[in-house]
C-alpha cells in the first residue's frame, strides 16, 4: 500500500496517525479500513490518534469504538483541564496539556491531548498538531518506540514535559536579563511590556502544569490492574520534573513582580524629586512675584516712582531677599 495515499485517506476520516506496536519497539501503519476487522495478537498494542474535531472521528467514536458514551462524552467534550478518569480497574482516561510549538502560536496556549488506554488499545484524541505525537511516531519507526499500552501512555506524557522546560528557560533567562540591566545601570528602564508577558506565560503555563503533576503523582500511586512491571518511578520523576518548573515558574513571576516594582519605585522617586524641585523654585520665586507684582500695579502713589534711581533699589532689594531665601533654604536643608 502507498503510504502517501494511505495517509491522506485516513486524514480524510479524521484519523491522524493508526499504529499497531509489535510490542518490540516498532509499529506498522494500517488503514482506516482495517481498524474494524484488526485481529492484535498478544504482544501487539493498537495506537488510533484522532482529529476530534473531524465529524468521521466523532462517529467512529461513538458507534464503533466499543467505548461506553460516558468515556465518549469526556473524550469530546470542549473544556478540559489536566485530570484522570479510571472508568473501571481495566480502563483509563487520561487528559495532558503541552506546549503549543505551533508555528505563529503562543506556547503557552496548550494543546489538550485526551487519551483513553486499556491492555492493548490507545485512542488519543488532539484538536491541533502535537509536536510529541510526531516525535513518538518517528521512535516507532526507528525501532525504539514503546512496546506496550503503558508505555506509550508514558512515552506521550514524558515527552509533552520535555517541552515545557525550554520555555520555562527562555522566560527565566529573559528575566535574568533585564534583572542584571537593571544592576548595571540605576538608569535602565525594563521593558514593561516584555515583563508583562512573561508573567502572563508564567501564570498561564502554571494553570495547566500544576493538576497535571499530581496527575503524574497520582499515576505513580495507583497501579492500574493491567499495567505490567513498576513504572511508579518513571511517573514520579516526571512528576518532579513538572515540580522543579512550577518553583522556577513561581520565581519568575515573583522576580517579574520585583522587577516592575523597582521600576515604578524608581519612577515614583524621580517624579517626587521633579515636584520637589518645583516646590523649591515655587516656594524662592513667589515673594519675589508678589512684590512685583504689587509696585507693578498702574495707580498713584506707589513709592518711589519719582525717586530717579528706584529701579536700582527695588532691584537690589529683590536680590537681597533671593540671597536671604537662598540662605533660609540652605539653614532648613531644603536644598544641597
Amino acid at each position: 500500500m502507498n503510504f502517501s495515499a494511505g495517509h491522506a485517506e485516513a486524514e480524510a476520516y479524521g484519523l491522524a496517525e493508526a499504529l499497531v506496536l509489535d510490542g518490540l519497539g516498532s509499529a506498522r501503519r494500517i488503514s482506516h479500513d482495517e481498524i474494524d476487522t484488526l485481529q492484535l495478537q498478544p504482544t501487539e498494542t493498537l495506537w488510533l490518534h484522532w482529529d476530534r474535531s473531524h465529524p468521521a472521528a466523532q462517529t467512529w467514536l461513538r458507534e464503533q469504538s466499543g467505548l461506553s458514551e460516558f468515556v465518549c462524552d469526556l473524550l469530546l467534550e470542549e473544556g478540559t483541564r489536566p485530570r484522570i478518569v479510571q472508568p473501571d480497574k481495566l480502563q483509563l482516561l487520561l487528559f495532558l496539556r503541552g506546549v503549543n510549538l505551533n508555528p505563529g502560536a503562543e506556547p503557552e496556549d496548550m494543546i489538550s491531548l485526551r487519551i483513553f488506554a486499556d491492555r492493548q488499545r490507545v485512542i488519543s484524541l488532539r484538536l491541533r498538531h502535537l509536536q510529541a505525537r510526531a516525535e513518538l511516531t518517528a521512535e516507532l519507526d526507528s525501532g525504539k518506540g514503546p512496546v506496550s499500552a503503558q508505555d506509550l501512555v508514558l512515552r506521550l506524557a514524558d515527552l509533552m514535559t520535555d517541552k515545557v522546560e525550554p520555555l520555562v528557560v527562555e522566560l527565566s533567562d529573559l528575566v535574568d536579563s533585564e534583572d542584571d540591566q537593571i544592576e548595571q545601570d540605576a538608569s535602565y528602564a525594563p521593558d514593561h511590556n516584555k515583563m508583562v508577558t512573561a508573567k502572563r506565560r508564567s501564570a498561564s503555563l502554571r494553570r495547566f502544569l500544576a493538576p497535571q503533576r499530581d496527575i503524574f503523582f497520582e499515576m505513580a500511586k495507583d497501579k492500574l490492574a493491567w499495567f505490567a512491571g513498576d513504572q511508579a518511578k518513571d511517573w514520579n520523576e516526571l512528576g518532579n520534573s513538572l515540580t522543579r518548573h512550577l518553583e522556577e515558574l513561581e520565581l519568575i513571576r515573583e522576580r517579574v513582580g520585583l522587577v516592575l516594582e523597582s521600576e515604578h519605585r524608581r519612577m515614583a522617586e524621580r517624579m517626587n524629586q521633579v515636584m520637589y524641585l518645583f516646590a523649591i523654585i515655587t516656594g524662592f520665586f513667589l515673594p519675589l512675584s508678589f512684590l512685583t507684582g504689587l509696585l507693578g500695579i498702574n495707580v498713584g502713589g506707589i513709592p518711589g516712582s519719582e525717586y530717579p534711581y528706584g529701579f536700582m533699589v527695588v532691584c537690589l532689594l529683590m536680590l537681597g531677599f533671593g540671597l536671604f531665601q537662598w540662605w533660609l533654604f540652605r539653614r532648613l536643608r531644603l536644598i544641597l
